[in-house]
């Protein structure tokens, strides 16, 4: 098995930085969606029936399954011979940064039930703040990955 992740090292890493290209425009833009629906559309009617639709179909489309394909290939490379020195602090910070990113998609995706149900209580300022969530997050993990500064 080590041989083949060895020999697959350039692959996984080239699918592992696609999926996560992909999950984090989702993670950017469904809160965007978010605060739209709540300042510009509320409850009833067919823009909200369309937002509703555009916010599932990140979520489950692109979302949801660029997030597996982000764990999937990233556990392939933690189990890559050589790629993570568990040592150092910089694998250890990006761990959490990931569960934090994982936390906020599972937000997300609460919020958008919250939608659907008409129960919504949050405010297009309150989306906003949470939609820097994963733009610091990004800002840990790729500091961690490239500079390694821990």
């Amino acid at each position: 098995m080590t041989d083949f992740l060895i020999a697959a090292y350039p692959w996984t890493k080239t699918l592992h930085v696609i999926a996560v290209i992909a999950w984090m425009a989702g993670l950017f833009y469904l809160p965007r969606l978010f605060v739209y629906h709540v300042e510009k559309v509320g409850t009833g009617g067919e823009t909200d029936a369309l937002f509703q639709t555009m916010e599932r179909r990140l979520l489950k489309a692109i979302m949801n399954p660029s997030m597996i394909a982000s764990w999937l290939f990233g556990v392939a490379l933690v189990m890559t011979p050589g790629v993570v020195d568990w040592g150092a602090v910089w694998p250890w910070t990006k761990a959490a940064s990931i569960l934090a990113m994982t936390w906020f998609h599972m937000w997300c995706a609460a919020r958008r039930k919250d939608f659907v149900a008409g129960t919504n209580t949050r405010t297009g300022r309150q989306y906003r703040m949470m939609n820097e969530v994963p733009t610091l997050l990004l800002i840990v993990i790729v500091v961690s990955v490239i500079a390694r500064p821990f």
